[in-house]
């Protein structure tokens, strides 16, 4: 970005302002830039930077395209594990519609609401680069599409290539609502990587036999945790356990290689992913591509994608993909099922039986901590060398006392007679529902949020050691942090073991960030940061922050608006485990967020 060149490259910036103009040059730059021309090699520098920035723009300008697409909001009934359920989908479809584009085309989905609750629709991953208001979050960029109501999201994709996916962002229906978002190769371009022979998507998904959105109600009525879900699904399908007409088939041919798009879209549970006595070849993570590595398995937060090579090596034959849960919260009840979808190879019997894989145990955090840190940048990271914020947020659960009104029977059946709550920095957050956040910022409605969200927390204590039971109660609120457009921003993800440790798959809106660190128990800035990665650390939009410990976050604040950062496990956002940044305008209209759209919907 701009702001970048600025701070790390000040030479290269004034080369910028001389191309892409957003203002006049102020009397000092053009000063410094008329000093630089003199120097012959920064006159040609000027000429190169040129061609590389304007060029390649312009190829991919003149090649972009607008996808239109409509998604209709409707109840269809469902089969699975022998029961038939009426849930929320999209065009009758579960999951819903696969949405393919190029990097730098853009999309404009109508989202036409004839179900019977308020719904929001997020892209799950993408920058929204100036387009806040197409992000998506229930009372965070908007107001939810009432049943009746429309509002078509359009945005461009720019810089981003791979698996991301769309979800619903209102309540729990997104336990139906959901499908993948798949960026190819920008036109005249090619993957970093042998093309592959052909290209399947695995969405892994929760089924419940009930009504989710009745499922969470009932929690947040009784103050206990929520029923675990019945079954977890491949493409929505649960697999073997149900029966074989219920498995999904991913075909392959001997002496291919394909690219394997997995996408966590689960509502509670990372989950192991693997293939009978095939091996993976990691070639990207959330649409950016990583170093390659091989792997045996995988394990994916919610929210995460990673996109993989297979090779059709095996003798021909039909083999098992399964996934199951990683559990990580001790003593925590979870759905402990499989499923299944089968690799079949061609030419191979439809009767012979699937191989079936072994699948790490339940608890294998090392397993996990060998397949996080494995990822690395392709190429040379950009990450800020130098940071102007330096952040330190906790985030876990916690205990809530029962109130004097309450009947503590029925609606404090947390452990001992409380009620679950999250938090992060001791802040459980709440959101409005009378405007949404970045309405009531643009303009300038108070009393809606304020922006003292603390930069650490209010109390230090032994965050993974035993905490003390007079700090398991946050404060509630809708707190922001404030930042300048441009600052460079570094956050430690700081679990705590209040009620228990667990794994946090932490997702922030409108940002990709760099992953410079992780490890266990509490984080200590004067030996941890040697473990620094500044060179190729992974850029996600997703960390799953290690179970009793902690991770490094960095990213320049270069994208204006509010935007949510939360637990993607929907059940502890639902308690409260989540933040918002407000990141102010910078200079000119192009560090601006864009007006916003005339169908945004209104609070009624």
């Amino acid at each position: 970005s701009p702001t970048f060149l600025k701070l790390q490259y000040p030479s290269l910036y004034l080369h910028h302002r001389l191309i892409f103009p957003t203002e006049e040059l102020t009397a000092c730059e053009l000063e410094t830039t008329m000093e630089l021309l003199k120097q012959p090699h920064h006159c040609f520098l000027v000429f190169l930077f040129g061609l590389v920035l304007l060029f390649p723009a312009a190829l991919s300008w003149k090649d972009a395209v607008t996808h239109v697409h409509q998604f209709v909001i409707q109840e269809a009934s469902v089969k699975r594990l022998c029961k038939t359920q009426h849930v929320m989908t999209v065009n009758g479809m579960y999951p819903g519609p696969t949405l393919e584009i190029k990097n730098g085309d853009t999309l404009s989905v109508k989202v036409i609401n004839k179900g019977k609750y308020n719904i929001t629709i997020h892209w799950h991953g993408v920058r929204q680069m100036r387009t806040g208001w197409a992000d998506g979050p229930e009372f965070v960029t908007q107001c939810p599409i009432r049943p009746g109501g429309s509002y078509t999201y359009r945005f461009t994709v720019r810089g981003q290539e791979g698996t991301l996916w769309w979800h619903a962002h209102s309540t729990w229906l997104r336990a139906t609502v959901y499908g993948a978002l798949l960026i190819q190769p920008r036109e005249g371009t090619n993957f970093p990587f042998a093309k592959p022979n052909r290209q399947s998507t695995l969405l892994l998904g929760e089924w419940w036999n009930a009504n989710p959105v009745d499922v969470v109600r009932e929690a947040t009525r009784t103050g206990a945790a929520p029923n675990i879900s019945d079954a977890y699904t491949i493409n929505g399908q649960p697999g073997v356990s149900s029966s074989p007409t219920d498995t999904v088939v991913v075909p392959i041919s001997s002496g291919e290689t394909n690219l394997l798009r997995v996408v966590n879209s689960a509502m509670n549970q990372p989950l192991f992913f693997t293939i009978a006595n095939h091996k993976f070849t990691v070639v990207g993570a959330d649409a950016s591509y990583v170093k390659p590595f091989t792997t045996s398995v995988l394990m994916l937060g919610p929210g995460q994608t990673t996109d993989v090579l297979i090779s059709g090596d095996q003798t021909p034959g039909r083999y098992y993909m399964a996934a199951r849960a990683y559990q990580s919260a001790q003593n925590a009840p979870f759905d402990n099922t499989t499923t299944t979808a089968i690799l079949e190879y061609s030419k191979s019997s439809s009767a012979a039986k699937p191989i079936m894989p072994r699948l790490p145990a339940f608890n294998d955090t090392p397993t996990v901590t060998a397949f996080s840190t494995s990822f690395r940048s392709r190429e040379k990271a950009l990450v800020p060398a130098q940071v102007d914020e330096n952040l330190f947020f906790t985030v876990g659960l916690g205990l809530n006392s029962c109130p004097p009104n309450f009947n503590k029977t029925q609606q404090c059946q947390g452990p001992n007679g409380t009620r679950f709550t999250a938090s992060m920095n001791n802040v459980s957050f709440s959101l409005p529902s009378n405007f949404s956040l970045l309405q009531a910022h643009k303009q300038g409605i108070r009393g809606v949020f304020t922006t003292d969200f603390p930069a650490a927390p209010p109390r230090v204590f032994d965050y993974t050691g035993n905490v003390s039971r007079s700090l398991f109660q946050p404060a509630t609120g809708t707190k922001l942090y404030r930042l300048k457009y441009g600052s460079r921003v570094q956050v430690v993800l700081q679990g705590t073991s209040i009620v228990t440790p667990e794994n946090h798959p932490i997702h922030l809106h409108g940002y990709d960030f760099y992953i410079i660190a992780e490890g266990f128990g509490n984080f200590n800035p004067k030996t941890d940061s040697s473990k620094f990665n500044l060179v190729d650390p992974p850029l996600r939009n997703t960390a799953a922050v290690p179970v009793g410990g902690w991770a490094v976050i960095r990213f320049v604040a270069d994208n204006p608006g509010v935007w949510l950062m939360h637990c993607h496990l929907d059940v502890h956002i639902t308690w409260g485990l989540a933040m918002a940044f407000l990141v102010e305008d910078g200079v000119g209209k192009l560090e601006a967020i864009e007006p916003p759209p005339e169908d945004l919907p209104i609070c009624s």
